[in-house]
């Protein structure tokens, strides 16, 4: 349950990430979102930004995190190994779609806010 009375606004959904970003453009929520947060598995991370950018209104934002990885296997506290690399960076800089800002500590955070009206 959440807290702050915000529970209601709340739609919790357990699939798998392309799965359910597939359905809610499917249902007609394309241009609603506010706000879209990806940080999963990173060979997937052009996938899930093109589905969120169709997702977001103009003006919305997309923060994608670890991004500055550079070509190399990882492993989480869970041992499950994530792959990261500067192609996602690469096709973000190149979008005219966005406006990008990064932050550069740690692992790295993007931040793409869609344009247009």
């Amino acid at each position: 349950m959440a807290g702050g009375g915000v529970g209601s606004r709340i739609d919790f959904r357990l699939a798998p990430a392309l799965e359910t970003l597939d359905g809610l453009i499917a249902d007609g929520q394309a241009g609603t979102f506010d706000f879209a947060f990806i940080d999963a598995d990173k060979p997937n991370y052009p996938n899930y930004y093109e589905r969120a950018l169709t997702l977001l209104r103009p003006g919305g934002l997309i923060a994608a995190d670890n991004v500055l990885w550079k070509e190399k296997w990882r492993t989480r506290g869970n041992g499950i190994p994530i792959r990261s690399d500067a192609s996602f960076n690469r096709k973000l800089h190149a979008d005219p779609r966005v406006t990008l800002s990064m932050a550069t500590m740690g692992d790295g955070l993007t931040l793409a806010c869609k344009l247009g009206r």
